[in-house]
């Protein structure tokens, strides 16, 4: 099994097929428009504009489990995400990540990469979140902006945590393209 077996509600309320990106290094997001990590979509978006001719897709899933940080309408999502970040990568339905009703992509993403990577930044965030709300598993998703990077056949190869900076992937972007 691998991402490519997956299909997902993308944002219009269709079915979109994970095997469409068959050869195509992946960067799966979980994210939200009001989040103090909101502003990484302009790395997003950076990072998406320098690599995506390389093979570079990245799949924004907005997620309102964190404080309800991700509200209103997935047309409201991309209207806000176009307007203040100028995003261009693929978003799809707003998605839980945790829990008995995770979406099943997130649910197999956390199995197969159950442990985040991350900087004293980005554990120091943890730190800080944990005390708004704890994760109630080992291999949960901390926060908003939890980064998946998937190979070009479809495999998870690094977790990220969500307050490492996305510009921070460049090197392992770089070794996946080729």
């Amino acid at each position: 099994m691998n991402v490519h077996d997956f299909k997902v509600k993308d944002s219009k309320g269709g079915i979109a097929d994970l095997s469409q990106y068959d050869g195509k290094v992946l960067l799966i997001v979980n994210t939200a428009t009001k989040c103090g990590l909101t502003p990484q979509y302009d790395q997003l978006e950076a990072l998406y504009k320098k690599y995506r001719d390389r093979g570079l897709e990245i799949l924004d899933f907005p997620s309102n489990q964190f404080l309800k940080q991700a509200p209103g309408t997935d047309e409201e999502i991309e209207e806000f995400c176009t307007l203040n970040y100028g995003t261009t990568f693929p978003r799809f339905s707003k998605v839980d990540v945790n829990g008995k009703d995770a979406d099943p992509l997130f649910a197999w993403l956390k199995e197969q990469l159950p442990d985040e990577q991350g900087d004293a930044e980005a554990d120091s965030f943890a730190k800080k979140v944990k005390a708004l709300k704890p994760f109630s598993k080992k291999g949960d998703i901390t926060w908003n902006f939890g980064k998946f990077l998937i190979d070009r056949d479809g495999n998870p190869a690094a977790r990220y945590a969500p307050a490492y900076a996305p510009e921070k992937l460049e090197a392992d972007i770089e070794k996946l393209l080729g």
